[in-house]
């Protein structure tokens, strides 16, 4: 199979303060958000080696970079993320192999639309776009970094976050 990209963008999060979250719950975000990322780099990335060419964009979080209270352990899963892409992106670029991360801030998602509209539009207010990001943001951020259009772009972190990071 010739497999040129490969986006991982699975995760869980859990709002909860580091020393309540139990044991259960870190270790299931840890799984899910770090080492199926890795997991699946193992799975695909032999088959990118054969053809020397491919892309790899992983999914972190603007979290990393804010330390925003009650998302210590998501925080700290999608930061092994970044340490990861770094790391593949040395080990495999020598084959034409690229490996880039994508940390996005707020996105108006479903998961979203539960929160109170007040604190939604607090987020919005403290955006330099004055706005939320939507999927296709993030979307446009990942075609991107899969395509040939970054072809000369790896180990790095794009924040999708309309200036939240500056």
């Amino acid at each position: 199979a010739r497999i040129t990209g490969l986006i991982n963008a699975a995760g869980i999060a859990s709002m909860n303060l580091a020393v309540t979250t139990p044991a259960s719950v870190a270790v299931n975000i840890i799984n899910v958000n770090l080492l199926g990322t890795i997991y699946c780099c193992q799975n695909f990335a032999p088959l990118m080696l054969r053809n020397k060419a491919g892309s790899i964009v992983n999914f972190s979080t603007i979290a990393v970079a804010l330390g925003l209270k009650g998302e210590s352990i998501y925080a700290a899963s999608k930061a092994g993320l970044i340490g990861f892409t770094k790391s593949i992106a040395a080990e495999l670029g020598s084959r034409n192999i690229r490996c880039n991360a994508i940390a996005p801030g707020f996105i108006e998602t479903e998961m979203t639309e539960v929160l109170d509209p007040e604190v939604v539009q607090s987020w919005r207010n403290s955006i330099p776009l004055k706005r939320g990001g939507q999927p296709i943001d993030v979307a446009n951020a990942t075609v991107f970094l899969a395509s040939d259009m970054s072809a000369y772009v790896t180990g790095q972190t794009l924040h999708v976050c309309g200036g939240m990071l500056m």
